[in-house]
């Protein structure tokens, strides 16, 4: 379908200083849904620059500004952001705990991976770093630019833990941050050693002696690259996304953080038998924000069908939703099985929000992309009817302001 801009008028968008108005892209949509849970039917969504500047019903439209104007049949929907994925990656990674390892390492900008997730409707990504244990710190990106640096949202965006019900991934956890509580003693006496050196530099009178005594100024220790992850957990610099399979698996990971205090999220594989919902009262009463495919599984030795997601949602928990593989085709039919899930009883914004404002609140770039607000980038999708439908194709998909996959003539 080709979409065609015209120039309309009048337009009383007060705001937008006139001189701005070759650089703005107003789209006339009978329906947006903008991520937060939130539709607005006659919308107007402005874009300068990359950023949407301005988002409303019925809003007046500048003379002199290019309007898009979509077809009655047109659904707009933020861009999809998938919190947890290799593709595009290579990397072999590890079976032990290396915490500094950073997914960014890894990011090749020319992978052709990039331009099918755009495709896909996907604008923006969380790599995280392949292995197990704790395997190192994710990144998050969008999924176009010519270098990596220009490709990065968030360095660090979680540290992945991988938990298991076993005493080595138990001590893993307690082992971090005990060679955090050894680095800060250790630094602690450093600084001791420096301050009475520094004390008799400052009382001594004579001044050839003071010379040699001078302790210089203060240096602290070198970071132990294994403690410092931990510490950041413990100071708010940063969250870790913990994975489990089993009910069993949260169980011990409960024991093994024991007192240990910092902000983490929750991984949840899919397996045909998951038996998660025996806990999913405890992820919810945690407010857990927890990662999951969005798939039906079969409650333990029975045919009967679970709803997980839709059964940690009732329980208290924030869905992030995830394709069910991490092929450029499962990306491409994540809306459809999305769909699935919505028709077995998922409320319908929560599984948009899912695919886009949770993923980026999981990633800790909400404040940039996963929804359609003046002043997030403007990432959206042009969809050709209801956003979980089997048969709605992607009409036109923009990253930062521009089209970069769909035909569109402007």
């Amino acid at each position: 379908m080709i979409l065609t801009p015209l120039l309309l008028a009048p337009l009383t968008l007060a705001a937008v200083p006139p001189t701005a108005t070759r650089d703005l892209l107003a789209i006339r949509a009978p329906r947006v849904e903008v991520g937060n849970g939130e539709t607005l039917h006659r919308a107007v969504i402005l874009v300068e620059d990359g950023k949407i500047v301005m988002i409303g019903e019925d809003l007046e439209i500048e003379r002199g500004i290019p309007v898009l104007v979509l077809e009655d049949d047109q659904v707009v929907i933020p861009g999809l952001v998938n919190a947890y994925s290799r593709l595009g990656m290579s990397g072999g990674g590890y079976s032990d705990a290396r915490p500094y390892i950073m997914a960014s390492d890894e990011l090749n900008p020319g992978n052709s991976a990039y331009k099918s997730l755009r495709e896909a409707g996907v604008t923006t990504l969380g790599h995280y770093p392949a292995g197990s244990g704790i395997p190192g710190q994710g990144v998050a990106v969008r999924t176009a630019g010519a270098t990596a640096e220009e490709m990065i949202l968030k360095q660090s965006c979680y540290l992945k833990i991988i938990a298991e019900t076993n005493r080595t991934a138990k001590a893993r956890i307690s082992d971090g941050f005990k060679k955090g509580d050894t680095w800060i003693e250790k630094e602690a006496k450093n600084k001791e050693k420096w301050d009475k050196e520094k004390e008799k530099f400052d009382k001594e009178k004579d001044e050839e002696k003071k010379q040699k005594l001078d302790p210089g100024p203060y240096a602290p220790l070198e970071r132990d690259q294994d403690a410092q992850a931990f510490l950041d957990l413990r100071a708010g610099d940063l969250k870790a996304l913990i994975s489990i399979r089993a009910a069993s698996d949260y169980l011990h990971l409960i024991d093994a953080i024991g007192e240990e205090e910092f902000s983490w999220d929750l991984r949840v594989v899919m397996t045909r038998n998951l038996d998660v919902f025996h806990i999913s009262d405890k992820i919810g009463e945690a407010g857990l924000r927890v990662i999951i495919e969005p798939e039906l599984s079969l409650h333990p030795n029975t045919m009967r069908q679970r709803n997980m997601p839709a059964e940690l949602v009732r329980a208290g928990a924030k869905l992030v939703l995830v394709p069910r593989g991490d092929s450029t085709t499962d990306h491409k039919n994540w809306r459809r099985h999305v769909g699935e899930i919505v028709a077995a009883g998922l409320d319908f914004q929560t599984a948009l929000t899912g695919m886009t404002l949770e993923a980026a609140a999981l990633l800790g770039v909400d404040d940039q992309v996963g929804s359609l607000e003046a002043g997030k980038a403007a990432n959206l999708l042009i969809l050709g009817g209801e956003p979980f439908e089997t048969t709605t194709e992607i009409d036109a998909v923009m990253l930062d302001g521009k089209f970069v996959h769909g035909e569109v003539d402007l």
